[in-house]
């Protein structure tokens, strides 16, 4: 088994996460294409493909954390199916604006983030209380959808693709809304590309631990922060 990728990475210097970026670079990469990935789960990371550039990826912020704990918090329910409970909701653009101010989202890569930052506790202090459930809901997916098509923050040029993975890949919802914030850009899920969308993490650890199994790197220090490409993961005999 191998387990701890992360732990290399951080003694080397760097932040750790995200690592996905490498296989997304190995798998999705094409040499006449300028493609996004981003993975929608807890949190969101997007990976900039850009032939000829030095790939980048950094962590946005809150993927489906916070509409998850919401439902559940009013509802009763582990997610927001299809996210029609956030469609019988109204964007609040004060909340929003308020949520957007944090500094996180206006730092420049490399930068991860996690559930320290942005948690429930995150999301109360910024309600003043008198707000319907189905707004705050329906606010939380357009900040989700808001944060990803940013690709300028990594100092890179419009895509010409964009290809979502994660749980998000599955709510309709956000994937229209990435859609209204790329008119010009195609959005699909990586199904579209021979990936399912809901592997694509599971099949980017397998693709780190062959490369730890063999001694090859498994990080790009340009988006994690390190001081160079580290072997990650500790092997542990069965």
């Amino acid at each position: 088994m191998v387990a701890d990728f992360r732990s290399r990475d951080i003694a080397a210097g760097g932040q750790g996460a995200p690592l996905v970026p490498a296989f997304h670079a190995a798998v999705f990469g094409d040499p006449q294409r300028h493609r996004i990935i981003l993975n929608v789960g807890g949190m969101a990371n997007l990976t900039d493909l850009n032939p000829g550039q030095t790939v980048r990826g950094f962590d946005c912020g809150p993927g489906n954390l916070l509409l998850d704990a919401w439902i559940e918090r009013h509802k009763g329910q582990r997610y927001d199916d299809a996210g029609r409970w956030a469609n019988e909701g109204q964007v609040l653009a004060g909340l929003l604006h308020s949520l957007l101010d944090e500094a996180f989202f206006a730092t420049s890569p490399p930068k991860s983030c996690g559930r320290d930052e942005f948690n429930m506790a995150w999301l109360d202090s910024h309600l003043a209380g008198r707000e319907r459930p189905e707004d705050v809901q329906a606010t939380l997916l357009e900040l989700t959808a808001r944060l990803q098509p940013r690709p300028s923050a990594a100092g890179a040029a419009s895509p010409t693709s964009f290809f979502v993975c994660g749980g998000g890949a599955r709510n309709p919802a956000l994937m229209a809304r990435l859609q209204h914030h790329l008119p010009d850009c195609p959005v699909a899920g990586t199904g579209a590309l021979g990936q399912p969308a809901d592997w694509v993490e599971a099949v980017a650890f397998a693709w780190l631990a062959w490369r730890t199994l063999h001694g090859q790197p498994g990080n790009l220090a340009e988006v994690t922060g390190a001081r160079g490409p580290r072997i990650l993961g500790a092997i542990y005999p069965r």
